[in-house]
């Protein structure tokens, strides 16, 4: 028997572009906002990865390298990408893809999330991602992490379902509000209901998935399928 899901209109893509400004705070290994660093300690570790605010600049351009900032930060990311790359294969696999996350923006996603992203991200699917999907993804994330930062109204590092809510439907996803309530309850990982940055980005990669998954259904693009029982159970039980 198949099985029906509506929309109230085709899913969109996802290429909005977030408002992005700059922030006074990063993230700490547990995805909650802390202090900027100390500005001798920020200038070392700028030396070593790639400026935030020139990243978050080029992502609201939607573009890259539009200008000599942009530059300047492409080639920050290629050398943060081969010093990653120890193996220099060229690529970078699930472990690699980690580390270059956790050093470049001092937070560290959980190895679920990498490998989701390295799965949406990795056009060649075979557990690696090349230099321009590096860029690709560090956009993504970019995008997210304002997108975060803007509807987490009461600054808290966390944003809870009502805040989850409005950010999705910022970026064309018309959820009910059950659905983002099941969303929260998920990725809650320490049970108060709110989540957190790292998992933010990981509900948002599994949206997107499913959501690409749907469109290649829809051919028509009315938002209205018909689906097999296989056809619902593999990417819940596999994705």
């Amino acid at each position: 028997m198949a099985t029906r899901f509506f929309t109230d209109k085709p899913l969109p893509q996802l290429h909005q572009r977030s408002q992005l400004g700059n922030h006074p705070t990063h993230y700490n290994h547990r995805g909650h906002y802390k202090p900027a660093p100390h500005k001798a300690q920020q200038h070392q570790q700028q030396q070593l990865h790639p400026n935030e605010a020139s990243v978050q600049k080029q992502a609201q351009q939607g573009g890259y390298c539009r200008s000599s900032t942009e530059a300047h930060v492409h080639q920050s990311l290629r050398k943060w990408f081969d010093a990653i790359d120890t193996d220099r294969s060229g690529t970078l696999n699930c472990v690699e893809l980690g580390r270059a996350l956790i050093c470049a923006d001092w937070t560290p996603f959980n190895g679920e999330t990498v490998r989701l992203m390295m799965n949406m991200f990795g056009r060649d699917n075979d557990g690696t991602i090349s230099f321009d999907e590096f860029i690709g993804l560090w956009q993504y994330i970019e995008r997210w992490k304002a997108c975060f930062r803007r509807y987490d109204f009461d600054a808290s590092g966390t944003i809870d379902s009502h805040e989850l809510l409005n950010a999705l439907r910022a970026f064309g996803y018309n959820l009910s509000e059950e659905i983002v309530a099941l969303i929260v309850r998920k990725y809650d990982v320490r049970g108060k209901g709110d989540i957190s940055f790292d998992n933010f980005v990981q509900s948002c990669v599994t949206i997107q998935t499913l959501t690409d998954s749907f469109r290649r259904i829809d051919v028509a693009g009315v938002g209205v399928v018909s689906m097999t029982y296989e056809q619902v159970a593999a990417p819940v039980a596999f994705c």
